[in-house]
Protein backbone atom coordinates (compact mmCIF):
# COMPACT_ATOMS: atom_id res chain seq x y z
CA UNK A 1 0.00 0.00 0.00
CA UNK A 2 1.37 3.72 -0.61
CA UNK A 3 0.60 6.77 1.90
CA UNK A 4 1.55 9.71 1.03
CA UNK A 5 2.19 12.78 4.88
CA UNK A 6 4.10 16.22 5.20
CA UNK A 7 7.61 15.26 6.68
CA UNK A 8 7.55 18.81 8.74
CA UNK A 9 3.92 17.23 10.36
CA UNK A 10 4.80 13.66 10.96
CA UNK A 11 8.36 15.01 12.09
CA UNK A 12 6.65 16.93 15.19
CA UNK A 13 4.05 14.45 15.98
CA UNK A 14 6.81 11.54 16.62
CA UNK A 15 8.49 13.86 18.43
CA UNK A 16 6.12 14.74 20.70
CA UNK A 17 5.19 10.66 21.22
CA UNK A 18 8.64 9.75 21.35
CA UNK A 19 8.60 11.56 24.71
CA UNK A 20 6.92 8.67 26.55
CA UNK A 21 8.96 5.93 24.85
CA UNK A 22 11.69 4.49 27.60
CA UNK A 23 15.18 4.60 26.40
CA UNK A 24 15.68 1.20 27.56
CA UNK A 25 12.35 -1.29 27.15
CA UNK A 26 12.59 -5.01 28.81
CA UNK A 27 9.33 -5.28 26.44
CA UNK A 28 10.89 -4.93 22.67
CA UNK A 29 7.72 -4.45 20.92
CA UNK A 30 7.31 -0.99 22.80
CA UNK A 31 10.37 0.72 21.26
CA UNK A 32 8.28 1.18 18.24
CA UNK A 33 5.04 3.70 17.14
CA UNK A 34 2.10 2.00 15.76
CA UNK A 35 1.02 3.08 12.70
CA UNK A 36 -2.70 2.54 12.04
CA UNK A 37 -4.07 3.74 8.66
CA UNK A 38 -8.07 3.52 7.86
CA UNK A 39 -9.41 5.54 4.89
CA UNK A 40 -7.17 8.71 4.68
CA UNK A 41 -6.79 8.62 8.68
CA UNK A 42 -3.26 7.76 9.89
CA UNK A 43 -3.42 7.25 13.89
CA UNK A 44 0.35 6.74 15.08
CA UNK A 45 0.58 5.61 18.81
CA UNK A 46 3.73 5.28 21.08
CA UNK A 47 2.86 3.10 24.96
CA UNK A 48 4.91 2.35 27.53
CA UNK A 49 3.68 -0.07 30.12
CA UNK A 50 1.27 2.77 31.91
CA UNK A 51 0.74 5.22 29.27
CA UNK A 52 -0.21 5.26 26.01
CA UNK A 53 -0.27 8.83 23.86
CA UNK A 54 -1.47 8.92 20.75
CA UNK A 55 -2.04 11.43 17.43
CA UNK A 56 -4.46 11.52 14.25
CA UNK A 57 -3.15 12.70 10.81
CA UNK A 58 -4.95 13.42 7.61
CA UNK A 59 -3.06 11.89 5.03
CA UNK A 60 -3.17 13.36 1.43
CA UNK A 61 -3.47 10.43 -0.43
CA UNK A 62 -3.77 6.59 1.11
CA UNK A 63 -4.73 3.55 -1.26
CA UNK A 64 -5.43 1.22 1.22
CA UNK A 65 -5.66 0.37 4.95
CA UNK A 66 -2.80 -1.08 6.79
CA UNK A 67 -1.29 -1.82 10.24
CA UNK A 68 2.63 -1.96 10.91
CA UNK A 69 5.20 -0.76 13.61
CA UNK A 70 8.46 0.88 12.69
CA UNK A 71 11.49 1.46 15.12
CA UNK A 72 10.88 4.40 16.79
CA UNK A 73 14.17 6.29 17.14
CA UNK A 74 15.06 5.23 13.27
CA UNK A 75 11.87 6.73 12.19
CA UNK A 76 12.21 9.90 14.58
CA UNK A 77 15.90 10.42 13.64
CA UNK A 78 15.47 9.72 9.70
CA UNK A 79 12.28 12.17 9.32
CA UNK A 80 13.66 15.24 11.36
CA UNK A 81 16.68 15.88 9.11
CA UNK A 82 14.47 16.11 6.09
CA UNK A 83 13.03 19.33 4.66
CA UNK A 84 9.30 20.06 5.02
CA UNK A 85 7.77 18.38 1.87
CA UNK A 86 5.89 15.72 0.76
CA UNK A 87 7.04 12.04 1.69
CA UNK A 88 5.55 8.91 0.03
CA UNK A 89 5.44 5.68 2.01
CA UNK A 90 5.58 2.08 0.22
CA UNK A 91 4.24 0.01 2.78
CA UNK A 92 4.68 -4.24 2.90
CA UNK A 93 3.63 -5.73 5.75
CA UNK A 94 3.78 -9.27 4.65
CA UNK A 95 7.09 -8.66 3.39
CA UNK A 96 7.80 -6.47 6.77
CA UNK A 97 9.75 -3.71 4.31
CA UNK A 98 9.16 0.19 4.22
CA UNK A 99 10.06 2.32 1.16
CA UNK A 100 10.08 6.06 2.04
CA UNK A 101 11.04 8.34 -0.57
CA UNK A 102 11.63 11.57 -0.46
CA UNK A 103 12.60 14.72 -2.81
CA UNK A 104 16.05 13.75 -3.22
CA UNK A 105 16.37 9.98 -2.19
CA UNK A 106 14.67 7.48 -0.32
CA UNK A 107 14.82 5.21 2.90
CA UNK A 108 14.35 1.63 3.07
CA UNK A 109 13.35 0.09 6.60
CA UNK A 110 12.41 -3.06 8.18
CA UNK A 111 8.83 -3.00 9.66
CA UNK A 112 6.88 -5.37 12.09
CA UNK A 113 3.24 -6.65 12.16
CA UNK A 114 1.28 -4.94 15.00
CA UNK A 115 -0.57 -7.54 16.35
CA UNK A 116 1.78 -7.75 19.71
CA UNK A 117 1.15 -4.06 20.18
CA UNK A 118 -1.02 -3.31 23.78
CA UNK A 119 -4.40 -2.10 23.03
CA UNK A 120 -5.88 0.27 25.05
CA UNK A 121 -8.89 0.13 26.91
CA UNK A 122 -11.66 2.29 27.48
CA UNK A 123 -12.03 3.52 31.19
CA UNK A 124 -14.39 1.43 33.09
CA UNK A 125 -16.55 1.91 35.98
CA UNK A 126 -17.62 5.21 37.77
CA UNK A 127 -16.37 7.96 35.01
CA UNK A 128 -16.27 11.46 35.65
CA UNK A 129 -15.27 14.14 32.81
CA UNK A 130 -14.66 17.59 32.70
CA UNK A 131 -13.47 20.19 29.79
CA UNK A 132 -10.46 22.32 30.42
CA UNK A 133 -9.08 25.48 28.12
CA UNK A 134 -5.68 23.73 27.26
CA UNK A 135 -4.19 26.81 27.64
CA UNK A 136 -5.57 27.21 31.73
CA UNK A 137 -4.57 22.90 31.50
CA UNK A 138 -0.60 23.60 30.78
CA UNK A 139 -0.46 26.54 33.08
CA UNK A 140 -1.97 25.02 36.00
CA UNK A 141 0.29 21.58 35.16
CA UNK A 142 3.67 23.36 34.44
CA UNK A 143 2.96 25.62 37.28
CA UNK A 144 2.65 22.27 39.64
CA UNK A 145 5.65 20.03 38.51
CA UNK A 146 8.63 21.53 40.33
CA UNK A 147 7.26 21.02 43.41
CA UNK A 148 6.27 17.27 42.58
CA UNK A 149 8.64 14.77 45.37
CA UNK A 150 10.97 11.81 45.09
CA UNK A 151 9.35 10.38 47.98
CA UNK A 152 9.64 6.27 47.59
CA UNK A 153 7.58 6.26 51.27
CA UNK A 154 4.84 8.48 50.36
CA UNK A 155 4.15 8.36 46.44
CA UNK A 156 1.30 10.44 46.37
CA UNK A 157 3.50 13.49 46.52
CA UNK A 158 5.33 12.01 43.45
CA UNK A 159 2.65 13.42 41.13
CA UNK A 160 -0.15 16.08 40.31
CA UNK A 161 -3.18 15.98 42.34
CA UNK A 162 -6.26 17.21 40.61
CA UNK A 163 -9.24 18.32 42.61
CA UNK A 164 -12.71 18.74 40.67
CA UNK A 165 -15.08 21.08 43.87
CA UNK A 166 -18.10 22.42 42.93
CA UNK A 167 -16.34 25.78 43.48
CA UNK A 168 -12.70 25.24 41.01
CA UNK A 169 -10.54 22.78 39.49
CA UNK A 170 -7.53 22.64 41.82
CA UNK A 171 -4.10 21.28 40.31
CA UNK A 172 -1.42 21.15 43.55
CA UNK A 173 1.70 19.19 43.53
CA UNK A 174 3.32 19.30 47.26
CA UNK A 175 7.01 17.57 48.50
CA UNK A 176 6.43 18.75 52.16
CA UNK A 177 8.67 21.49 52.07
CA UNK A 178 7.26 24.10 49.28
CA UNK A 179 3.78 23.71 47.71
CA UNK A 180 1.91 25.02 44.34
CA UNK A 181 -1.46 25.68 43.67
CA UNK A 182 -3.40 26.76 41.23
CA UNK A 183 -7.11 27.14 40.95
CA UNK A 184 -8.91 27.94 37.78
CA UNK A 185 -11.81 29.09 38.79
CA UNK A 186 -14.39 28.52 35.53
CA UNK A 187 -13.87 24.99 35.88
CA UNK A 188 -16.18 23.38 38.81
CA UNK A 189 -18.59 20.35 39.30
CA UNK A 190 -20.99 19.51 41.97
CA UNK A 191 -19.58 15.97 41.72
CA UNK A 192 -16.48 16.06 43.88
CA UNK A 193 -13.76 14.09 42.17
CA UNK A 194 -10.03 13.71 42.10
CA UNK A 195 -6.93 12.00 41.23
CA UNK A 196 -3.08 11.89 41.44
CA UNK A 197 -1.41 12.41 37.95
CA UNK A 198 2.15 11.05 37.72
CA UNK A 199 4.56 12.93 36.54
CA UNK A 200 5.95 10.92 33.32
CA UNK A 201 2.60 11.76 31.75
CA UNK A 202 2.35 15.14 32.83
CA UNK A 203 5.61 16.07 31.46
CA UNK A 204 4.84 14.04 27.99
CA UNK A 205 1.48 15.48 27.52
CA UNK A 206 2.37 19.36 28.10
CA UNK A 207 3.88 19.86 24.42
CA UNK A 208 0.29 19.03 23.42
CA UNK A 209 -1.24 21.69 25.68
CA UNK A 210 1.03 24.09 25.05
CA UNK A 211 0.84 23.84 21.18
CA UNK A 212 -3.46 23.31 21.58
CA UNK A 213 -5.27 26.65 21.11
CA UNK A 214 -8.31 24.65 22.17
CA UNK A 215 -10.38 22.19 24.46
CA UNK A 216 -9.23 19.23 26.54
CA UNK A 217 -11.25 16.88 27.76
CA UNK A 218 -10.14 15.09 31.03
CA UNK A 219 -11.97 11.47 32.03
CA UNK A 220 -11.10 9.92 34.71
CA UNK A 221 -11.47 6.60 37.20
CA UNK A 222 -9.98 5.88 40.09
CA UNK A 223 -7.08 3.93 38.41
CA UNK A 224 -6.82 5.63 34.86
CA UNK A 225 -6.95 9.09 33.40
CA UNK A 226 -8.07 10.09 29.22
CA UNK A 227 -6.67 13.32 28.22
CA UNK A 228 -8.55 14.18 24.65
CA UNK A 229 -7.60 17.41 22.47
CA UNK A 230 -8.06 17.88 18.39
CA UNK A 231 -5.65 16.02 17.25
CA UNK A 232 -4.11 13.88 20.66
CA UNK A 233 -5.09 11.12 23.08
CA UNK A 234 -3.47 10.22 26.28
CA UNK A 235 -4.58 7.38 28.07
CA UNK A 236 -2.37 6.78 31.81
CA UNK A 237 -2.50 4.87 34.92
CA UNK A 238 -3.02 6.95 37.79
CA UNK A 239 -1.22 7.26 41.45
CA UNK A 240 -3.51 5.26 44.20
CA UNK A 241 -3.76 6.78 47.64
CA UNK A 242 -4.82 9.73 48.91
CA UNK A 243 -3.74 13.59 48.57
CA UNK A 244 -2.55 15.12 52.21
CA UNK A 245 -5.00 17.85 52.65
CA UNK A 246 -3.07 20.83 51.15
CA UNK A 247 -5.85 23.69 52.24
CA UNK A 248 -4.95 22.50 56.08
CA UNK A 249 -1.45 23.24 55.48
CA UNK A 250 -1.89 26.94 53.89
CA UNK A 251 -1.27 29.60 56.86
CA UNK A 252 -4.24 31.65 56.49
CA UNK A 253 -3.32 34.38 58.85
CA UNK A 254 0.13 36.15 57.69
CA UNK A 255 -0.59 39.75 58.41
CA UNK A 256 2.70 41.00 56.59
CA UNK A 257 2.25 41.53 53.05
CA UNK A 258 5.53 42.36 51.37
CA UNK A 259 5.02 43.41 47.47
CA UNK A 260 7.69 43.14 45.56
CA UNK A 261 8.99 43.61 41.54
CA UNK A 262 9.50 39.69 40.60
CA UNK A 263 12.35 40.20 37.87
CA UNK A 264 14.04 42.37 40.24
CA UNK A 265 14.11 39.94 42.88
CA UNK A 266 15.17 36.98 40.71
CA UNK A 267 18.44 39.24 39.39
CA UNK A 268 19.57 39.76 43.21
CA UNK A 269 19.17 36.49 44.08
CA UNK A 270 21.30 35.07 41.62
CA UNK A 271 23.51 37.29 42.08
CA UNK A 272 23.57 37.02 46.20
CA UNK A 273 23.59 32.95 45.77
CA UNK A 274 26.54 33.14 44.39
CA UNK A 275 27.84 33.65 47.55
CA UNK A 276 25.82 31.32 49.50
CA UNK A 277 26.60 27.83 50.97
CA UNK A 278 26.25 24.95 48.44
CA UNK A 279 25.10 22.98 50.70
CA UNK A 280 21.60 24.94 51.68
CA UNK A 281 21.31 27.75 49.63
CA UNK A 282 20.23 29.46 52.14
CA UNK A 283 19.18 33.48 51.92
CA UNK A 284 18.15 35.91 54.61
CA UNK A 285 15.22 37.99 53.75
CA UNK A 286 15.32 41.63 55.73
CA UNK A 287 12.31 43.29 55.43
CA UNK A 288 11.77 46.72 56.42
CA UNK A 289 9.63 49.72 55.09
CA UNK A 290 10.21 50.05 51.64
CA UNK A 291 13.26 48.11 51.25
CA UNK A 292 14.01 44.35 51.00
CA UNK A 293 17.67 43.35 51.67
CA UNK A 294 18.95 39.74 50.16
CA UNK A 295 22.33 37.66 51.64
CA UNK A 296 24.10 34.87 51.86
CA UNK A 297 26.67 34.10 53.79
CA UNK A 298 29.30 31.00 53.07
CA UNK A 299 31.03 30.65 56.46
CA UNK A 300 33.54 27.34 55.66
CA UNK A 301 34.71 30.05 52.65
CA UNK A 302 34.61 33.30 54.40
CA UNK A 303 32.52 34.95 51.90
CA UNK A 304 29.00 36.80 51.53
CA UNK A 305 27.02 38.71 49.74
CA UNK A 306 24.02 41.01 49.63
CA UNK A 307 21.83 43.14 47.96
CA UNK A 308 18.86 45.31 48.42
CA UNK A 309 15.73 46.48 46.27
CA UNK A 310 12.56 48.28 46.52
CA UNK A 311 9.67 46.38 48.13
CA UNK A 312 5.88 47.98 48.86
CA UNK A 313 5.92 47.05 52.92
CA UNK A 314 5.04 49.56 55.98
CA UNK A 315 5.38 46.75 58.73
CA UNK A 316 7.67 46.22 61.81
CA UNK A 317 11.16 45.17 60.80
CA UNK A 318 11.63 41.26 60.14
CA UNK A 319 13.78 38.69 58.81
CA UNK A 320 13.06 34.99 56.89
CA UNK A 321 15.08 32.53 55.66
CA UNK A 322 14.57 30.61 52.66
CA UNK A 323 16.39 27.87 50.70
CA UNK A 324 17.32 30.38 47.86
CA UNK A 325 17.43 27.94 45.10
CA UNK A 326 14.05 26.88 45.83
CA UNK A 327 12.58 30.61 46.20
CA UNK A 328 14.32 30.87 42.89
CA UNK A 329 12.38 28.14 41.09
CA UNK A 330 9.25 29.21 42.86
CA UNK A 331 9.49 32.76 41.31
CA UNK A 332 10.17 31.56 37.86
CA UNK A 333 6.97 29.43 37.94
CA UNK A 334 5.18 32.83 38.48
CA UNK A 335 3.98 34.66 35.50
CA UNK A 336 3.41 38.08 37.02
CA UNK A 337 5.23 41.35 37.09
CA UNK A 338 5.06 41.70 41.16
CA UNK A 339 4.61 38.95 43.40
CA UNK A 340 3.12 39.53 47.27
CA UNK A 341 4.97 37.33 50.65
CA UNK A 342 2.72 36.93 53.12
CA UNK A 343 4.23 36.39 56.17
CA UNK A 344 3.98 35.33 60.04
CA UNK A 345 5.51 38.36 62.45
CA UNK A 346 8.28 36.04 63.56
CA UNK A 347 9.31 34.31 60.05
CA UNK A 348 8.61 31.01 61.61
CA UNK A 349 5.48 29.77 59.67
CA UNK A 350 5.56 29.17 56.07
CA UNK A 351 5.31 31.72 53.43
CA UNK A 352 3.01 32.38 51.20
CA UNK A 353 3.90 34.04 47.54
CA UNK A 354 1.07 34.72 45.42
CA UNK A 355 1.02 37.11 42.08
CA UNK A 356 -0.21 40.54 42.94
CA UNK A 357 -2.05 40.24 39.62
CA UNK A 358 -3.92 36.86 39.13
CA UNK A 359 -4.56 35.49 36.27
CA UNK A 360 -7.90 35.67 34.59
CA UNK A 361 -9.53 32.91 35.93
CA UNK A 362 -7.37 31.68 38.09
CA UNK A 363 -6.31 32.10 41.98
CA UNK A 364 -2.22 31.09 41.83
CA UNK A 365 -0.57 30.21 45.49
CA UNK A 366 2.85 29.02 46.16
CA UNK A 367 3.78 28.44 49.81
CA UNK A 368 7.65 27.68 50.96
CA UNK A 369 8.68 26.46 54.18
CA UNK A 370 11.45 28.94 56.23
CA UNK A 371 14.62 27.59 56.93
CA UNK A 372 16.35 28.46 60.96
CA UNK A 373 18.21 32.19 60.75
CA UNK A 374 21.77 32.02 62.86
CA UNK A 375 21.03 35.34 63.81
Amino acid sequence: MKFIVSSSELSTRLQTLGRVINSKNSIPVLGNFWFHIEGKSLTITAAETEITLSTVMTLTEADADADFLLSARTIQDAIKEIPDQPLTFYVNVEQCRVTIEYQNGKYELTCDKADEFPRTKALEGDIHTVVVASEKLYAGVNRALFATAEDQLRPQLNGVYFDLTPESLVIVASDGLKLACGRILNVRDDNAASFILPKKPANAFKPVLARDGGDTTVSFTDRNAVFTTEDYTMNCRLIEGRFPNYSSVIPKDNPNRITVNRPALISALRRVLVMSSLASTLVKLQIAPNRLTISAQNIDYAMGGEEWIICDYNGMNMSIGFKGATLLELLGNIESEEVTFCLANDGSRAGVIVPTQQPEDEDVLMMLMPMMLNE
